[in-house]
């Protein structure tokens, strides 16, 4: 079990090692030849972008009562100087949803309520499908066009400057994702705490270096946006609906459909003025179960169906990165075995201290393969804790490393689960929106982490 487990994990840490380089080497270029030559742009400093048409916002919705009236709040304080509608789909059999959504709307035109003709819950894709239903009813009626929707969850804490970067730059691209920052409540250290250790090696090199690579860009369901017209497109061919309702992972389905080949993805990881990115804020789930349900979805729509779903690519590059989303499965059970190995052998090496086992030498080989591997080890968490520094703190980026057992535990129940989840949706049983419960701070939080560690790490 160690050997496998040892050649497991050489074979991953060298795909890794070649990608870390890779990043290494693109930043170092980009400091000495662009920034040397050019002060870093901020989104105040952008030219304005042509008035062409509205953002529409859709915003799926189940059972979200208690955070779906602040989030809507929030953004109609924060988006003064855009045109947007927001659409939010609500369930015929949620009212509670549905009451707090009209209470917000309440004096403005710039929410709409769109209820779902089935009971819920349904699928997020297919909300979103009856989102794109009464845009395109709008556009027909006000005989205007919107310019790109942009997807957000009821638990988002937005940035006053989203919608104009987005406006900026979605004239260049089928896609402008944004960076997602996850939050945590100061009781789930650990469980939530994982999720911020995750995202900022994702969203601070994983996805920055697809876009140098040219490979496309996955959506992360939150923060970004789809040109309408590139949506347009895509409903030739999949009969008027752009969100696939039999995926489990249909943002990031729908970003590599739309970023393959000619077409463009951008990953844009751009400051205002006071050094705050500008990106897409979300408490995530606090407790265990939660955390595993959830990771589940992303395992079981990504590494398994993803694969049957979007299958390979004839260029390099597209398939390395599929390869890396996909293996997540793979290596939770690899994390499995290695760490039932390291409890046998703790055994076992106890059972020789009191003489009730010989235990029998390692062999130079696999001596060999852990003691590369541990080196391995140190620079994947050296690394994963300077991310975390450079959004979070120094505090953070230490709790990061013995955090990363956490993280494995929550992979490894999220993948076996995955796996069951999979095995039905072959025998043929229906995809279902399992619901998270979700967080939204309240007005003296979100002042806290303004002046927190939300303005860590300025690079």
């Amino acid at each position: 079990m160690l050997l496998f487990a040892s050649v497991c994990f050489l074979l991953g840490s060298a795909d890794d090692l070649v990608f870390d380089g890779l990043w290494i080497f693109h930043s170092v270029k980009r400091k000495l030849f662009v920034y040397s030559r050019y002060e870093r742009a901020t989104v105040e400093t952008l030219g304005q972008s042509a008035p062409d048409g509205r953002l529409a916002i859709f915003v799926p919705a189940w059972k979200e009562a208690t955070v779906i009236g602040a989030m809507l709040a929030r953004c109609l304080r924060q988006w003064t100087s855009s045109q947007f509608r927001i659409y939010v789909g609500c369930y015929p059999n949620d009212p509670a949803t549905i009451a707090a959504v009209a209470a917000a709307s309440s004096g403005t035109e710039n929410i709409r309520i769109v209820v779902c003709q089935q009971n819920g819950p349904t699928t997020k894709a297919d909300c979103l499908n009856h989102l794109w239903d009464a845009l395109c009813q709008d556009e027909i009626e006000e005989k205007t066009n919107f310019k790109a929707v942009v997807l957000h969850d009821a638990e988002d804490l937005v940035h006053s400057q989203e919608l104009r970067l987005l406006e900026y730059l979605i004239g260049r691209a089928a896609l402008v994702q944004l960076p997602v920052i996850p939050r945590r409540a100061t009781r789930s250290r650990w469980v939530a705490g994982h999720y911020g250790d995750e995202f900022a090696e994702l969203h601070g090199k994983q996805m920055v270096m697809r876009e140098a690579l040219g490979a496309s860009i996955p959506s992360a369901g939150v923060g970004c946006a789809f040109a309408r017209d590139a949506l347009q497109k895509l409903t030739i061919r999949t009969k008027g609906k752009p969100f696939d309702a039999h995926s489990l992972t249909e943002d990031y389905e729908l970003g590599l459909n739309l970023t393959g080949g000619d077409a463009r993805g951008i990953f844009a990881r751009l400051r205002d003025r006071d050094g705050q990115l500008v990106a897409t804020q979300e408490f995530f789930p606090e407790k265990l179960e939660d955390a595993v349900r959830q990771k589940s979805r992303w395992i079981a729509g990504i590494s398994l169906s993803g694969w049957d779903r979007l299958g390979w690519k004839n260029d390099w590059r597209e398939n390395w990165m599929r390869l890396r989303d996909r293996k997540a499965s793979l290596a939770a059970i690899i994390l499995a075995i290695a760490y039932a190995a390291v409890i046998l052998t703790g055994g076992l090496l106890l059972a020789d201290r009191f003489g009730l086992y010989k235990f029998q030498p390692l062999s130079g080989f696999l001596k060999t393969l852990l003691f590369v591997n541990a080196g391995f080890l140190m620079w994947r968490l050296l690394l994963k804790s300077y991310f975390v520094f450079a959004l979070y703190g120094l505090r953070e980026a230490a709790i990061s490393i013995p955090r990363t057992i956490v993280a494995n535990v929550i992979n490894i129940l999220a993948a076996w689960r995955a796996i069951g989840h999979y095995v039905e949706q072959l025998a043929g049983h229906p995809v279902n929106w399992e619901k998270t419960h979700h967080f939204y701070p309240e007005t003296s939080e979100i002042q806290q982490l303004r002046s927190g560690y939300s303005l860590a790490g300025r690079n």
